[in-house]
C-alpha cells in the first residue's frame, strides 16, 4: 500500500485547517509508561496525525493488562510495551518518527527523553512517584506542558500543568510525606470531588501497600479521549486550556461532570479535610 499522509489524517480537517494538521505533524509528544493510559494516549496521538514521539516503558505484556491496555493481546504476551505500541503506531502512520527508551525513564535518561519535546503526556503507573515528581520537575524547568489524565473508576481527572504557573509539586504538597502519603495526596489532588469513590463494589480490591488497584478500559479510553483534546490545544495553541489548580473530572458511571478550583493545592482549607476524610475511608477499606 502506498500511504499518504494528507488522505490517512483528512478527517481531521474541518476541527481543524490544513495548517494545523502540518503544525500537528511537526510537533514531538513524549510519552512515559505505555500501559494502562499510555498506549491509548499513543494511539490516540498518532490518528490525530502527530508523527514524533518519544516513548519510555520497561515493562512486557502480561495477561492481566488484558481488561484496558491497548497493547495487551494474546499475541503480544510477553512482548515489551515499547515494541508493541511502537508498531501499532506505525501501523497507523508508517511515517511515525519514534524515540524509544526501553530501560523505561529515569533521572539518568531524561534529559534525553524529553529533548525536542513540545508536550508531555504522563502515562506512568499509578504507584511510580518517585520518576514522576521527577519528570514533572523537568518539564518545568524545561518550559514543557504536562498533562495527566487519571483513570479513575470508569472516569477520566484531567490536570494540566503550565511551566510558568503552579507546579506539580505545589499542587499536590509531597515533599516530606510518607509514600502513601504521597499516592493518597495525589489521588486526592487529582480528584478532589472523589466522584468514583461512591460505587466501589469490592473495597477489598484497594490496596496502597501492595500496589494493586482495581481498573475499566473506559477510564483509560477516556483518558485518551479528554488528554487528545488537551494535546490539540495545547500543541495548536488555540483554545482554552484550564491548567492547575483548576481540574476536571469526568464519571462516566455517575454521568457527572465537575470541574474544580483549589488554590493552594493540597494545602488549601477544603482540600485538607477531603484528604482527612479519605485517608480515613482508605484506612477502614483496609481492615
Amino acid at each position: 500500500m502506498n500511504f499518504d499522509y494528507d488522505e490517512a489524517f483528512s478527517r481531521t480537517i474541518g476541527w481543524i485547517t490544513r495548517g494545523e494538521r502540518e503544525l500537528l505533524k511537526g510537533r514531538c509528544v513524549a510519552v512515559a509508561g505505555l500501559g494502562g493510559v499510555g498506549g491509548s494516549h499513543v494511539m490516540t496521538l498518532a490518528r490525530l496525525g502527530i508523527q514524533r514521539f518519544n516513548l519510555a516503558d520497561m515493562d512486557s505484556f502480561a495477561l492481566v493488562n488484558m481488561n484496558r491496555q491497548a497493547g495487551a493481546f494474546c499475541s503480544t504476551m510477553g512482548e515489551p510495551k515499547l515494541d508493541v505500541i511502537t508498531r501499532m503506531a506505525r501501523d497507523i502512520n508508517p511515517g511515525a518518527e519514534v524515540q524509544g527508551f526501553p530501560e523505561g525513564v529515569s533521572k539518568e535518561n531524561l534529559g534525553r527523553f524529553l529533548d525536542g519535546a513540545d508536550l508531555y503526556v504522563d502515562g506512568l503507573d499509578f504507584f511510580e512517584m518517585n520518576i514522576r515528581r521527577a519528570v514533572f520537575a523537568a518539564c518545568r524547568e524545561r518550559g514543557i506542558p504536562a498533562l495527566t489524565a487519571a483513570p479513575l473508576g470508569v472516569g477520566v481527572a484531567l490536570l494540566a500543568f503550565d511551566p510558568q504557573g503552579m507546579s506539580f509539586e505545589d499542587y499536590f504538597d509531597l515533599e516530606g510525606r510518607t509514600f502513601d502519603e504521597q499516592l493518597l495526596r495525589f489521588m486526592v489532588g487529582l480528584a478532589p470531588r472523589v466522584l468514583q469513590q461512591t460505587y466501589v463494589a469490592d473495597p477489598s480490591a484497594v490496596s496502597f501497600s501492595e500496589r494493586r488497584g482495581p481498573s475499566t478500559p473506559m477510564a483509560c479510553e477516556l483518558c485518551a479521549g479528554v488528554a487528545g483534546a488537551e494535546a490539540m490545544k495545547l500543541l495548536l495553541g488555540r483554545g482554552r486550556v484550564s491548567y492547575a489548580p483548576s481540574g476536571l473530572q469526568f464519571d462516566a458511571y455517575r454521568q457527572k461532570m465537575v470541574r474544580t478550583w483549589r488554590p493552594g493545592g493540597n494545602r488549601n482549607p477544603l482540600q485538607r479535610l477531603i484528604l482527612a476524610i479519605a485517608g480515613r475511608r482508605l484506612k477502614k477499606m483496609a481492615t
